[in-house]
């Protein structure tokens, strides 16, 4: 398994990548808001900002859930599970979990059951 520096490692990537999400979300929802550029009276440029709603709306979606997803990590790693698949039990690959340090199951199991890691 994992060493306590590498876990404390871990968790200091997980923990700066959640602030950095956090951000990004507050700057979604003041765009979503509009604090920074009311909607225009002009029919057509409103229909535009309208269609970058949507834009925006899917980003948030996107960014809430790679926040959850640390934030299970962050919690297997608090219980000891961190970096073991959740189906097969066995540790998953070091490779898998530098590229999205929250996969929840191994390479083989996630192609088996089509677990999509990357937010």
């Amino acid at each position: 398994m994992h060493m306590p520096a590498e876990m404390n490692e871990i968790r200091a990537r997980l923990l700066a990548r959640r602030a950095e999400l956090v951000r990004v979300r507050e700057r979604l929802a003041a765009e979503r808001r509009r604090d920074t550029e009311p909607l225009s009276a002009d029919a057509s440029d409103r229909a535009l900002q309208c269609a970058n709603d949507d834009v925006i709306d899917s980003i948030a979606d996107t960014v809430l859930d790679e926040l959850l997803r640390i934030d299970k990590a962050l919690s297997r790693l608090d219980a000891g599970r961190y970096g073991l698949c959740e189906i097969c039990l066995y540790p998953i690959e070091s490779k898998r979990l530098a590229a999205v340090p929250y996969a929840t199951c191994c390479a083989q199991c996630g192609s088996e059951t089509g677990e999509r890691i990357a937010g």
